[in-house]
């Protein structure tokens, strides 16, 4: 095939495939339209609107952590989660361990995940040991709930500092922050 013939073929291929591609985005717009405002009249109880931390007060939340462990001397991770314990953001701390940034997430997907710091949660242990063999959980002091009106929205976890006395007092600090 001659390049230029090839060239003109290739073009309109291309053409063709532009012309259908914005053909299709077209009319899925306009069929998400219609059935949207269906789906919301009809909907009543079927859906529930929640509260989500931005990723604006998650970084707030995580550094004002970070500051309170630098001041202390401490090399902490700091990780923050949404409601469904997916991590937001975390934060690794100059010095801090390599096993920090792990359990940083995991304390947090913990408190958020029972609406209570931590430290609390080990407690807990004395009466249900099996709980520690839930997946993505670790139950050491360190992790912080945020809730609003009694419902948790976040979880944070700090980890690295010699207690998880320290780790929860930084996690704390992280979620006061945010009430302010």
């Amino acid at each position: 095939m001659k390049p230029r013939r090839k060239r003109v073929l290739m073009g309109a291929g291309v053409a063709a495939v532009l012309a259908a591609g914005t053909a299709g985005v077209l009319s899925a717009n306009a069929s998400e339209t219609t059935p949207a405002a269906t789906v919301s009249e009809a909907a009543g109880d079927n859906l529930r609107q929640t509260t989500h931390l931005t990723v604006d007060a998650a970084s707030k939340a995580a550094q004002a952590a970070l500051d309170a462990a630098e001041k202390e001397g401490q090399r902490v991770s700091v990780a923050v989660v949404d409601r469904n314990g997916n991590t937001i953001l975390t934060l690794r701390g100059d010095g801090a361990g390599p096993q920090s940034y792990e359990a940083a997430e995991k304390k947090a997907f913990t408190a958020v995940s029972w609406n209570a710091p931590t430290s609390e949660l080990v407690k807990r242990l004395e009466n249900a040991p099996t709980l520690k063999d839930i997946p993505g959980t670790l139950f050491l002091g360190g992790g912080a709930p945020v809730a609003t009106e009694g419902a948790p929205i976040a979880g944070i976890g700090v980890a690295g500092a010699p207690s998880g006395d320290l780790d929860e007092k930084f996690a704390k600090a992280g979620v006061a922050a945010l009430e302010q």
